[in-house]
């Protein structure tokens, strides 16, 4: 089956006028973006890129992203989206693991992009910046004005088998792993969400977060390209920015991390008139606090839950609206062409209530990890992907994330899984953010910590947190001491950075 390059190919015949991407005062129509897209890929063959070649991008959301990603899907490149959020030492890393030889880069970063000239580990031989100039680097606008409006036609054949993105890990744990998704994963995440949430050409999908992410790729700009939908693109994250587009563009999918929504419910212009046409609100990439689904809901908003990861381009679960309420706290069931079960190390399945690790399986799960035999067979039993989350099923089959493998700790011989003990912590009215970490102890082997940021007019001493976990939690649950802080480290997708906490907090 073709690549999904042909998606754009396809819409300019059947609704090229119909708006496809916003950004400020840019709009484009389908037609628009697929002649675009062409150009570009005609540079790319020009400049002599082939399939498997490896081009990396380090920018803000805009329409070059989403042009640059049907572009390499037309002719079978392979994209490297860059966390701006990260150190120069830390991108040079991916560049040099992935052999990136050519980076598209707005102009803002042109300090760091030459940075990367002084690396001799890195062999970059074609630059190009977007939105300015830069010294030694090519002009987007300039690139686009070599190519051809015609589609491109390359010597391989570029079908859902071939690698598209090498999406990066968080690297919250050592160093980051490229995990390998194909042009099918891609495909497959958008029938997924499509057919469990109705997409439809006429919505409207506010991209709040960063394409540097899989789930400013996947949910919902891939999707929504596929339905021939309009994406409004958000340069970056700003709660009242957010709101006004909410409202002024009539948007009716809106995905976000649940930072996001925290900052958006803090902020003046929060209400239900910035999503009076939205009819799905959705959160994922982090857990999501029950308090929060709450608070969205006595202000008139169903605040639904999804579950993914970026192994899994990134949709693995969803929660129906219907739901979002009664089970919040449940991500719901896994998606029609995803299978996933919770089971213990022998890879049985667990009884319904009891908790295991979610593995998953599916036509959306990535290929490998790049460069990463020994990394890819640990993660896969079979076809079957260790997700590294801990999660229980209840009695409809609903699954519930318990907490990161990773993160759970072992305290006087009984599991203690973080997140539960968060979600109490965070019933608190004062607390604006919470995070609970295991530290060594004599006694216990380990026990809790509480990182708490409260918010800017709540009062609270340790104790009274503390005592107030004492009638709701097993006394091996409650922590043994609070820290407070202003804030709680988080990567560029919203989660807390669990690692700094415990180097910080001992």
């Amino acid at each position: 089956m073709a690549g999904i390059g042909l998606w754009l190919t396809k819409r300019e015949r059947l609704s090229g006028g119909h708006e496809a991407l916003v950004q400020g005062d840019c709009r484009l129509s389908y037609g628009e973006l697929n002649r675009r897209v062409n150009r570009l890929a005609a540079w790319f063959l020009k400049a002599g890129l082939r399939p498997g070649d490896r081009c990396a991008y380090l920018a803000y959301n805009c329409v070059e992203i989403v042009e640059l990603i049907f572009a390499a899907a037309k002719i079978g490149l392979i994209l490297v989206p860059l966390n701006w959020r990260l150190a120069s030492k830390e991108l040079a890393f991916i560049l040099s693991d992935s052999g990136t030889e050519t980076i598209f880069f707005d102009a803002s970063f042109s300090g760091t992009v030459e940075t990367f000239a002084e690396n001799k580990s890195l062999n970059i031989h074609r630059k190009v910046v977007i939105g300015g100039e830069a010294q030694g680097a090519e002009r987007y606008e300039e690139v686009l004005s070599q190519g051809s409006d015609e589609e491109p036609h390359t010597a391989e054949a570029v079908t859902l088998d071939s690698p598209h993105i090498i999406m990066y890990t968080a690297g919250t744990t050592g160093l980051p792993k490229g995990a390998v998704l194909t042009q099918g994963c891609s495909f497959w995440n958008a029938v997924n969400l499509e057919l469990d949430m109705g997409f439809h050409s006429s919505d409207r999908n506010l991209l709040v977060l960063p394409m540097f992410h899989i789930g400013g790729i996947g949910l919902f700009t891939l999707p929504m390209l596929h339905v021939g939908a309009t994406v409004i693109l958000q340069r970056s994250f700003d709660a009242g920015e957010t709101l006004r587009l909410l409202r002024d563009e009539k948007v009716t999918l809106f995905f976000a991390v649940p930072a996001v929504f925290l900052f958006l419910l803090r902020h003046a212009a929060f209400g239900t008139e910035p999503f009076k046409n939205t009819r799905l609100v959705m959160s994922g990439g982090a857990p999501l606090p029950v308090s929060l689904v709450h608070q969205y809901h006595e202000a008139g908003i169903v605040l639904q839950q999804g579950f993914g990861m970026s192994e899994a381009s990134p949709s693995i679960a969803t929660l129906p609206k219907n739901l979002a309420l009664k089970k919040a706290g449940s991500i719901g069931r896994a998606l029609l062409h995803v299978e996933a079960r919770v089971v213990d190390e022998n890879l049985m399945e667990v009884p319904l209530n009891e908790v295991g690790e979610l593995v998953i399986r599916g036509p959306n799960v990535m290929k490998e990890y790049w460069k990463r035999p020994e990394a890819t067979k640990e993660a896969f039993s079979g076809d079957w992907f260790h997700s590294g989350d801990m999660a229980r099923m209840d009695e409809d089959g609903d699954l519930y994330i318990v907490d990161r493998k990773k993160d759970m700790f072992i305290s006087g011989g009984e599991n203690v899984y973080p997140a539960e003990v968060e979600n109490a912590i965070f019933e608190l009215p004062q607390v604006a953010e919470v995070a609970v970490i295991g530290v060594k102890d004599e006694k216990w082997g380990e026990v809790g910590r509480a990182v708490v940021a409260l918010k800017a007019a709540g009062t609270l001493i340790e104790a009274e947190i503390l005592d107030s976990l004492k009638s709701r939690l097993a006394k091996y649950k409650v922590p043994k001491s609070v820290v407070f802080v202003d804030q709680l480290p988080r990567n560029a997708a919203g989660k807390v950075l669990k690692n700094v906490l415990r180097e910080k907090f001992p």
